[in-house]
């Protein structure tokens, strides 16, 4: 019996968490469970347009899947990484089986739309108002990098695991983004 057995589970690192998983450990789940589903159901409600059961719905296959294929598990491998692969890749599906994607590709390249005009007074409240609104205006590529990097705070390596692209293209799809959002929010600079 390792050492990490003997420690309470809320101790134990996601890595090794899942590895117990992966040997039987439906607690050792159950905890990942805890740490990551508010997170990915965010994420969901985010990246499939504010539609919560649709988030939670997908936030149930993230776990599903990952609990399916628990004992293929790589030992070493990222669990938030991994965890958030199969979440891109639903809203991926999702996109793809409501005839999304061939448009949210095409408007990668395209110039973001024009903003119009938005009278909010100068808080913080209607700051973060006017981001949101500018998020869900993104393409859902970007949407996606920008909501990994910045909400989630994963690393541009991990995002680049997850999209499947490579960090070069992260980082220009994160600067894109920013761009967007600047002058989108411009009048709140002062």
């Amino acid at each position: 019996m390792s050492i990490f057995h003997l420690k309470p589970l809320r101790q134990q690192t996601d890595e090794q968490l899942m590895t117990r998983a992966a040997s039987g450990s439906d607690t050792a789940f159950e905890e990942l469970y805890r740490r990551y589903a508010r997170r990915l159901k965010g994420f969901f409600f985010m990246q499939l347009g504010g539609n919560e059961e649709l988030a939670a719905d997908s936030t149930h296959d993230v776990f599903l899947r990952a609990y399916e294929s628990r004992i293929r598990y790589q030992e070493g491998r990222n669990v938030s990484t991994w965890l958030f692969t199969i979440a891109y890749n639903l809203c991926r599906n999702q996109y793809r089986s409501n005839a999304y994607e061939a448009q949210l590709l095409a408007s990668l390249d395209a110039e973001p739309m024009t903003e119009q005009p938005i009278e909010v007074q100068l808080d913080a409240a209607a700051l973060d108002q006017a981001l949101e609104q500018v998020l869900s205006e993104l393409p859902a590529a970007l949407r996606h990098i920008f909501s990994l990097h910045y909400q989630e705070e994963l690393t541009i390596p991990q995002v680049a695991e997850i999209v499947g692209i490579p960090e070069g293209t992260v980082k220009s799809r994160l600067h894109k983004t920013m761009n967007i959002i600047r002058k989108k929010l411009k009048q709140y600079e002062k």
